[in-house]
């Protein structure tokens, strides 16, 4: 876990929550627009992810994840600051079922292309054989095969990733697994998300994301405030994209909104 001070009077602390086959690292970025805007920053490294030491890309259950978000979020409640969220793609799907199951108390929620369904899903046969791994031999790895370039058409972001030693290339039979499940989880119990403000920004043109899912589920949650922006031609990786500042700057928006900053 690290912290990023703003040098600005701050406004409040936001938890910095990446998404699967990542680090914190590659939000380098946003953290500086962040602290620019006048917020602390306080992210890290999930379990299995990055520079963690636990075996890579496998996790035991997405509680490992609800635990981590929870420690990050009790860092932040420490500047005695209002606290934020944002959570990327699987980081988006850990940050809703963290305030499922954990009921923080934040002042509002950004979410990035969150992992409500994916675009492309294992054949019949290699789900039911997933199936029975994760009883046999729930930590054997097999390779994403997500295909490159898929996340951002920003060539500067590729061309990093490429020589990015930290990025997991190979995730666990139980990692898959419970993805799976934390996703089925969030729809069954759409309810229970709590009643805080939320931006939701989805990629329009997503090639990892099923955004229709994503949508489905927005559309389902019942809240006093909720944001949906699309972009159209974005690839995953919202705040990745050649446009990024265009991006950050809905998220600058409903952060002022929601601060007491008049």
């Amino acid at each position: 876990m690290w912290t990023w001070k703003t040098k600005k009077d701050a406004i409040g602390t936001i938890v910095v929550v990446h998404g699967a086959n990542e680090h914190h690292g590659r939000y380098d970025w946003v953290i500086k627009q962040l602290n620019e805007a006048g917020l602390h920053c306080v992210s890290g490294d999930l379990p299995g992810q990055g520079t963690t030491t636990r075996r890579r890309g496998h996790i035991d259950a997405f509680d490992d994840y609800i635990q981590t978000i929870e420690k990050w979020y009790l860092e932040a409640e420490k500047f005695g600051l209002p606290v934020y969220i944002l959570g990327h793609s699987m980081g988006g799907l850990a940050v809703i079922r963290t305030l499922m199951e954990k009921r923080l108390s934040v002042k509002a929620v950004i979410l990035s292309s969150p992992c409500l369904g994916l675009v492309h899903y294992p054949s019949k046969g290699k789900e039911a054989v997933s199936v029975l791994l994760n009883k046999l031999a729930p930590s054997v790895r097999l390779a994403t095969n997500l295909p490159e370039g898929s996340a951002t058409r920003n060539e500067e972001i590729r061309i990093r990733d490429r020589e990015d030693k930290l990025i997991v290339k190979k995730v666990s039979v139980r990692w898959y697994r419970e993805l799976i499940g934390s996703i089925k989880h969030v729809f069954d119990h759409y309810k229970d998300f709590p009643n805080v403000p939320l931006m939701l920004l989805q990629a329009g043109d997503d090639r990892i994301v099923d955004k229709m899912k994503v949508m489905q589920w927005f559309n389902a949650v019942q809240l006093d405030e909720k944001w949906y922006k699309e972009f159209p031609s974005l690839y995953h990786e919202v705040l990745n994209e050649p446009e990024r500042d265009h991006v950050f700057n809905y998220v600058k928006k409903f952060l002022f909104l929601h601060s007491e900053v008049d």
